[in-house]
């Protein structure tokens, strides 16, 4: 490396702040990476040069730089340029700074117009570039009007559930049916892009593997990346909507997701086949069936497809950072010579350059390093708040756990307290029977009283006969009568108190025993409902029980989870403040680095000053001779310049005047053509050629193709020369088809009636000198618009007037035509055979009741016939096997029935042609008959020979419109066909032999004549000559108006369909008159 690529650098820096020389690199290097990334080599983007530039837009804050640089790239030159643009366009919107979306929405219509204009470039990357330019302006679009999605479309689930609302009932269904509708169209564009890209590959080949296929595939990358998250969105947006919005109103959501999911699934099959995606990007699967909105539970069956693209191999820091210095020369450059500086200078020179890319590299590494940590640690910080959130809701699960463990404990104790009121029934039961004892007790003592009653009853009676016993001894025992009243006043007065209170312990007693009753009743009702209650209560006891052991279960799994999850949170803590760590040690590393290689460039700058001073010196003394050979190359290279504007006008001349020969060779020919067909309505050789209205429209129809091709053709060879070779052979199949139109046009005319074939022969003529005047429009160059729109005008009118021609024709049932054909053509067969042997039987009779020259005739005669029929049997068989094999081969799962019926124009055309075949032969066997008995004429046989040739080259030429043209069968037809004309041949050329034979006979001996005999006999031939010269033109006229009967009698009874172009063929007859 010289000296003058790097000394005027140093000038130019001098007097510029440090910032403003890495403002100056920065945008330099850019600029180079940017133009190294985009250019006109058909091969994927390096992916060092977009990564240089993504990470420019962290530097930058945006994309101003890369359109700065963008805008002067060749994109509407070169479409591999344009193509390679919307490729890194594309991965910077996705990975660059987030102003990088807000700073390219103002290139929406710039992007339009690039789709526009390469939209009109049918071929290569026209339809790529074009699509390409409506995906990035949608998706432009999507991000204007959902700021909050960020570029790559990687959210987590709370973000996203933000965005659509939080609370399914409290959300905006509004935003959410509106931004589904959004995520749909944008898939839409991925879909449309992807499809157009295979569409351009020829997948039978392995166009992965070349450096163009690779150019058209690689974008394709990005779209999976995006079609993955679009379509987790798109499921997740769609199930939230149902669960708010009626399904009829979703219904148009949830067609286009799966016309879209269809689509996406094949486009996922395809990439994954691609060999040159295996190691840039794992392509996901989609599962078998799209999930099913209206089943709200399919949505713990969705996965999330990922597509994983593998991190990019970082290369070596030197060729990365060398490739992406800028190696052009400053506008100082010229001023400092070729260099002969010492070597010295040159190696420090070459030092500084090195270190001052090392320190750009370094920067930009340490931006995409901080970059890459932010990003790590925005998604450490996501995991820790879906773990913090996990946590939380197991905390919660574990609070519901302990309130349900208490509500339990309480369950427990009011079943603790109805254990109580058992006891107290058991109490009851105690008392109760306390109570029954007392009662007994009290009994007892109420039965001993009684008895005691009693006995001082019994005792107060024998006292009073003890009184009575004493009365009588009063006077005696005075003193024991009054002790004894005493004593008798005492126990009265103790009888009275123990009766009294016997009276009252008895009433106590029959109160107490009612109540003792009254509460034993209602002890033992207490006792059977607190039973019931204790059973209740064991039951209620053992559920709990049960539940309880569930819930510590529970309980305890919970707490398991909860601490394996809080022990992987502290590992992934761990891990995150270790990678952390290790990251600000690295960037800690570099800046010393940084500064020690800042400190090392300065110094050796500040020595290579005064270097630069000494190299100044001799830079002025190279100026002036560099100066004076700069004017020299200066000169010459206008002088080459001038040259080669010369000899490209000169080329370009010489290619117009080649190009205009070669149009007006074509147009000539083409003329010659259309005047040759229009010619023939003077010719009257082509008069006895005639054609059906079905075969002209067949003719015609193609003619309005061939003047749209042509206008066409004119069109894109106005816009670009090089598509003369399109041009000149549109033009010969135009002139081609049109002469082709004309001359049919101009046959059919013969079997119409008068006015009709007039009329026809007219819009011929018309239709041709439209033609004409397409060529000679053509042949001046200018537009020939006006003249093609004319000239198709003159062809449609000309198929109506033979779409007027076409027979009208009762309708058939399609169902029956095909039972109908197979009897035609058995009753043909049939004919056929009788046919053969009665012309077998009158062979014999001929021979058994003639002779001499008459049985010489008519055994010529009927054995050519019996030829004839032989062969025409022959066709029929062969013509049966053909269609057999036509219609195995195209029916396919269908039966023969339902062939014939889907084929029914195919069919009426074979059964039309039979029942000619059938009709001629009945003829031939009837005029044989009468010739044989001399009641016929030798001219009916010839009629009813080529009737028959015409009716069987019908039936060859339906029967090969659906062969295939290598059929072996096909071939044995061909060969039969020209049986039967041979046969033919003979027949009429033993009915020639045959009259001449009778006409010798009958010829008058004129050697006898006299000259007046001889004048009357010459007289009166003359007057029949001219009498049947006008029989003949009668029965000219006669026949055309037979025929076109006959025609439409065929057609009716054949059950064609009306108004309908139908398969016909071209019978060319001549007349009797030329051939004989």
């Amino acid at each position: 490396m010289s000296t003058k690529h790097h000394l005027p650098r140093v000038m130019g820096n001098r007097g510029k702040s440090a910032t403003e020389i890495e403002r100056e690199n920065f945008e330099k290097n850019q600029a180079v990476a940017i133009n190294k990334a985009i250019n006109n080599q058909e091969t994927p983007v390096k992916e060092k040069h977009v990564r240089i530039t993504i990470l420019g837009t962290f530097t930058d804050g945006g994309a101003g730089m890369f359109w700065h640089a963008a805008t002067r790239l060749p994109v509407q030159g070169n479409p591999i340029v344009c193509w390679k643009f919307l490729h890194v366009l594309h991965k910077i919107l996705r990975e660059g700074h987030p102003h990088t979306i807000v700073d390219s929405y103002k290139y929406c219509s710039h992007l339009n117009d690039l789709g526009k204009l390469w939209g009109h470039l049918k071929e290569g990357y026209g339809k790529l570039i074009e699509n390409y330019c409506r995906l990035l302006i949608q998706k432009l679009r999507f991000h204007k009007k959902n700021m909050e999605i960020p570029g790559n479309l990687l959210m987590s689930d709370e973000q996203f559930a933000k965005i659509c609302g939080s609370d399914v009932n409290n959300y905006d269904a509004t935003y959410s049916f509106e931004i589904a509708v959004d995520m749909l169209d944008y898939m839409d564009e991925i879909l449309t892009l992807q499809q157009s890209v295979f569409s351009s590959l020829d997948m039978s080949r392995s166009n992965s593997m070349t450096n163009a296929g690779q150019c058209r595939l690689a974008p394709l990358i990005l779209c999976i990346q995006d079609s993955c998250q679009l379509y987790d969105y798109i499921v997740k947006s769609l199930f939230r909507l149902h669960s708010s919005l009626p399904p009829d109103t979703l219904s148009g959501h949830r067609d286009r997701f799966v016309s879209a999911y269809k689509k996406l699934k094949q486009f996922y099959v395809s990439s994954s086949n691609l060999q040159y995606f295996k190691n840039l990007v794992q392509v996901p699967y989609l599962p078998d069936e799209p999930p099913n909105f209206l089943i709200a539970s399919d949505f713990n069956k969705h996965v999330k497809p990922v597509a994983v693209v593998p991190e990019p191999e970082n290369e070596p820091d030197t060729d990365s950072v060398g490739d992406l210095i800028d190696t052009s020369d400053d506008k100082l450059d010229a001023s400092f010579g070729n260099g002969f500086g010492p070597p010295e200078i040159d190696e420090r020179d070459m030092l500084i350059e090195s270190l001052q890319r090392e320190i750009q590299f370094l920067k930009s590494e340490i931006e995409r390093i901080k970059f890459e940590d932010q990003r790590i640690i925005s998604a450490q910080r996501e995991e820790i708040s879906k773990l913090e959130k996990i946590l939380s809701e197991l905390r919660l699960s574990a609070d519901k756990a302990l309130k349900e463990n208490e509500s339990t404990k309480r369950r427990l104790e009011e079943a603790t307290a109805n254990a109580g009121a058992v006891a107290k029934l058991a109490e009851a039961e105690k008392h109760a029977k306390a109570n029954e004892e007392k009662f007994k007790k009290m009994k007892e003592i109420y039965n001993k009283l009684r008895e005691e009653h009693v006995a001082l009853i019994r005792k107060n009676a024998d006292t009073a006969k003890k009184l009575e016993a004493e009365k009588r001894l009063v006077q005696e025992r005075e003193q024991s009568i009054q002790e004894t009243k005493s004593q008798m006043d005492r126990l009265e007065n103790e009888r009275k108190v123990i009766q009294e209170s016997l009276q009252q312990s008895a009433d106590q007693v029959t109160s107490q025993l009612a109540e003792a009753t009254a509460q034993n009743t209602e002890l033992l009702n207490t006792k059977e409902h607190l039973e019931n209650q204790v059973k209740m209560l064991e039951d209620t006891k053992a559920n709990l029980m049960s539940q309880l052991q569930t819930s510590e279960e529970e309980s305890e799994s919970l707490q398991s989870r909860l601490e394996a999850l809080e022990q992987d949170k502290h590992q992934s803590e761990e891990a995150l403040q270790l990678e952390i760590k290790n990251a600000k040690d690295q960037l800690a590393s570099l800046k010393d680095e940084m500064t020690t290689l800042e400190i090392k460039r300065k110094n050796e700058i500040d020595s290579l000053k005064s270097q630069l001073e000494d190299a100044l010196s001799e830079k002025a003394a190279s100026e002036a001779q560099m100066k004076k050979e700069i004017e020299e190359l200066q000169t010459r290279l206008t002088q080459l310049d001038s040259d080669k504007l010369a000899t490209e006008k000169q080329m370009r001349e010489d290619l117009s005047q080649l190009h205009s020969s070669l149009i007006a060779s074509a147009v000539k020919e083409g003329r010659q053509f259309i005047d040759d067909a229009m010619q023939q309505v003077e010719n009257p050789t082509h008069i006895p050629v005639k054609c059906t209205a079905e075969f002209l429209l067949m003719r015609a129809e193609p003619v309005l193709s061939a003047l749209a091709n042509l206008n066409t053709a004119q069109n894109v060879y106005c816009q670009n020369q090089t598509e003369l070779e399109s041009l000149l052979k549109t033009i010969t199949s135009f002139s081609h088809h049109m002469g082709d139109c004309v001359i049919h046009g101009i046959a059919t005319s013969h079997s119409a009636q008068l006015e009709a074939g007039e009329e026809l022969v007219a819009a011929c003529q018309t239709a041709g000198e439209s033609g004409l005047e397409v060529l000679n429009f053509l042949e001046k160059g200018g537009s020939i618009q006006s003249a093609v729109e004319k000239s198709t005008q003159k062809v449609r009118q000309l198929i109506r007037l033979a779409e007027d021609l076409v027979p009208k024709m009762v309708d058939v049932k399609e169902k029956e035509i095909g039972d109908l054909l197979e009897n035609e053509m058995h009753s043909t067969s049939s004919a056929i055979e009788q046919a053969a042997k009665k012309i077998e039987e009158m062979l014999h009779q001929t021979r058994k009741d003639m002779s001499g020259v008459e049985l010489t005739v008519n055994e010529s005669i009927l054995d050519s016939c019996t030829g004839l029929m032989q062969a025409i049997k022959v066709l029929l068989v062969k013509s049966q096997d053909l269609q057999k094999e036509i219609v195995l081969q195209g029916r396919g799962t269908a039966s023969v029935k339902e062939f014939y019926k889907k084929n029914h124009r195919w069919t009426e055309g074979l059964l039309s042609a039979a029942k000619a075949v059938g009709m001629g032969a009945t003829s031939l066997l009837e005029a044989a008959d009468k010739v044989v008995k001399g009641e016929g004429k030798f001219e009916e046989l010839i009629v009813c020979s080529n009737e028959i040739a015409a009716s069987t080259a019908q039936l060859v030429v339906a029967s090969k419109v659906k062969a295939d043209r290598k059929s072996k069968k096909l071939s044995e037809l061909s060969e039969a066909s020209k049986g039967v004309t041979s046969c033919t041949g003979k027949v009429v050329g033993s009915a020639r032999e045959a009259a001449q034979i009778i006409e010798e006979q009958n010829l008058m001996d004129f050697t006898k004549l006299s000259l007046m005999q001889a004048k009357k006999e010459e007289m009166q031939s003359q007057v029949r000559v001219l009498e049947l010269e006008k029989e003949l033109e009668m029965e000219r006229y006669k026949l055309g108006q037979v025929r076109k009967r006959h025609y439409q009698l065929a057609g009716e009874n054949g059950g064609w369909e009306t108004e309908e172009n139908i398969q016909g063929d071209i019978l060319t007859l001549s007349s009797l008159d030329s051939k004989s």
